[in-house]
């Protein structure tokens, strides 16, 4: 009975050591997978009333295509209506959502790998070979990409208006190219959020936790934090903050001094970890343009 008893203790024991020392890896697969929980959650709600109003606005051009006007003007109320539902509240916003998709893709090369690819590129380039490059350097991406496209509230139902009053006066011409400029006019933002960067985050907050506990492991989370600032870097990353990736390597290095002396760095961690954030906010880019520009 004793020695059940001492089995389960050192059991219990061995699940706790484990879990105090949760490797690199996981750690870095768990931010991945919160960060896109956590964009997927985030992302901006398709107003119906807006996603109606396009529909209608290209069922108007399909049926003048065909030549039915009757059609059109029916459409063309339709999705007049739908926007006047939204413009009826006093609060309504300057862009109305009409699609906005998640999509995140890893690199799982290592350093060497990123500059392998970049000299083939650079190679294929000198050559003449555009589009292998191009093939190429689309491989080298780490990032959480947040697409939204936009109606603007400001002109598009005075687009819809227009358009029905040159139905109304029989210029069929007219009403389609300000139909099609309508539809020009939909705004296309996009969030890209790279992920060595969280991960490099993720990964000395995790060593911030267990550096008093368990240093080894602190030190090989904060050495997987330095290689994947690395691969931010090489992948071309950049961050508007006045922290650059090399003050980040500094600072990780005189945490990792710190533990293998003394080992008092928790307000080194503080220091490094609020460096990292604001570095990492001012990474996340967003730009924005005409749909299909």
């Amino acid at each position: 009975m004793k020695r059940v008893i001492v089995s389960i203790a050192a059991a219990a024991l061995l699940a706790n050591t484990g879990l105090m020392a949760e490797s690199s890896a996981n750690v870095t697969s768990n931010a991945v997978k919160s960060a896109k929980m956590k964009a997927e959650s985030g992302k901006l709600k398709v107003v119906e009333e807006a996603v109606s109003a396009v529909l209608f606005t290209q069922n108007v051009l399909d049926a003048l295509d065909k030549g039915d006007v009757k059609r059109a003007k029916s459409e063309l109320e339709k999705a007049i209506g739908k926007l006047e539902v939204v413009l009826a509240h006093k609060d309504a916003p300057a862009l109305l959502p009409i699609d906005s998709v998640v999509t995140a893709t890893e690199y799982i090369g290592d350093l060497k790998s990123i500059k392998e690819t970049l000299s083939a590129v650079k190679k294929l380039l000198a050559v003449g070979k555009v589009q292998e490059a191009r093939r190429l350097l689309d491989t080298l991406q780490s990032e959480i990409d947040i697409v939204t496209v936009s109606l603007p509230l400001i002109s598009y139902p005075q687009a819809l208006k227009l358009s029905a009053r040159y139905l109304n006066e029989g210029k069929v011409k007219e009403a389609e190219d300000v139909l099609e400029m309508a539809l020009g006019t939909l705004v296309r933002s996009e969030t890209i959020i790279p992920l060595p960067i969280l991960k490099a985050q993720s990964l000395i907050e995790a060593a911030s936790k267990i550096a008093k506990k368990d240093k080894e492991q602190a030190l090989r989370h904060l050495d997987a934090a330095r290689r994947e600032l690395k691969i931010a870097e090489a992948l071309g990353y950049t961050s508007d903050s006045d922290t650059t990736y090399k003050m980040l390597d500094d600072a990780i290095e005189a945490v990792e001094k710190e533990i293998k002396g003394k080992n008092r760095a928790e307000k080194l961690f503080e220091e490094l970890m609020q460096k990292l954030k604001e570095f990492k906010e001012k990474a996340l880019k967003s730009v924005e343009g005409k749909k299909g520009s």
